[in-house]
C-alpha cells in the first residue's frame, strides 16, 4: 500500500497552475451539489451526465434526450461516486497536474485535459459495449496526467507514505511508482477484475497523455528529462 504525498519537482515556466486547481475547484463544487441531493436523483443525474455505453450505443434508453450524448464522454470527469472516489482523484491531480500544466501551457493544459477524460471514455465504452452501468470520476484524465508526467519527468521524487512495518515517508523516483502503477492497471484489465474500477478508461486515458505530451509540449520541454 502506497499513497503519494507530494514531488521535488518545481514549476519553471508558469507563475501559478490555475487550471489545474480550477479543475480541481470544478470537481469539488460538483460533487458537493451531488452530495446534498436525494438518493433517486443522484443516482438520475449519474445516469444523465455519466458516460453509459449502452446510451451512446442505443442499447438503453437515454433520460436526458436534450444532452448530447457525445458530451458524456467528458462530464463524466466531472461526477464521482463518493468523496474518497473525489479525494483520491484530487490527490493525484494536485501532485502531477502543475507540472504537465506547466509543460503545456494553460490552454493547452485544459484542452489535454479533456482529450484524455475523452479517450479514457471511448477505451471504456469499447470494452463494456451496451452496458447500462455509468462511468463516472476524473480518473481517466488524470490517468492522462500520469501518463505525461513519466515521459516528461520520470526522475523526479515523489514521496510517498508507505506501509512497511509503520507508516513512513518513502522517496522514489516517478517511473517506478507510476510505473508500477500502470502495470498494476493492465494486469486487472486483462485478467477481467470485477473490482468496480474502470481499468480500460485508466489505459485509454494514460495512452492519450502520453500521446498528446508529445504533441503539445512546450518547445524546451524535453522528453525523459526532469530531474
Amino acid at each position: 500500500m502506497f499513497l503519494p504525498l507530494h514531488d521535488d519537482n518545481a514549476i519553471e515556466h508558469i507563475k501559478f497552475p490555475y487550471v489545474n486547481y480550477a479543475l480541481m475547484g470544478i470537481m469539488i463544487c460538483m460533487f458537493g451539489v451531488q452530495s446534498l441531493l436525494p438518493a433517486d436523483q443522484f443516482r438520475a443525474v449519474v445516469m444523465a451526465f455519466g458516460m453509459v455505453p449502452g446510451i451512446l450505443g442505443g442499447e438503453v434508453k437515454d433520460p436526458l434526450p436534450w444532452f448530447p450524448d457525445g458530451m458524456s464522454l467528458f462530464s463524466y470527469a466531472f461526477l464521482h461516486a463518493n468523496w474518497m472516489h473525489l479525494l483520491g482523484n484530487i490527490l493525484f491531480l494536485r501532485i502531477f497536474g502543475d507540472n504537465i500544466e506547466d509543460a503545456l501551457g494553460h490552454k493547452l493544459y485544459l484542452v489535454f485535459y479533456l482529450l484524455c477524460a475523452g479517450f479514457g471514455g471511448i477505451a471504456h465504452l469499447l470494452m463494456n459495449i451496451g452496458s447500462p452501468i455509468p462511468l463516472v470520476g476524473a480518473s481517466g484524465a488524470v490517468a492522462g496526467v500520469m501518463g505525461a508526467y513519466v515521459l516528461l519527468y520520470p526522475h523526479a521524487r515523489i514521496f510517498l507514505l508507505a506501509r512497511l512495518v509503520i507508516l513512513i515517508p518513502v522517496p522514489l523516483p516517478a517511473f517506478w511508482m507510476l510505473g508500477i502503477w500502470a502495470a498494476t492497471q493492465f494486469f486487472y484489465a486483462f485478467a477481467g477484475s470485477d473490482a468496480p474500477v474502470a481499468w480500460w478508461a485508466h489505459i485509454g486515458g494514460m495512452a492519450a497523455g502520453v500521446v498528446f505530451a508529445l504533441i503539445f509540449r512546450r518547445p524546451g520541454v524535453v522528453l525523459f528529462g526532469g530531474k
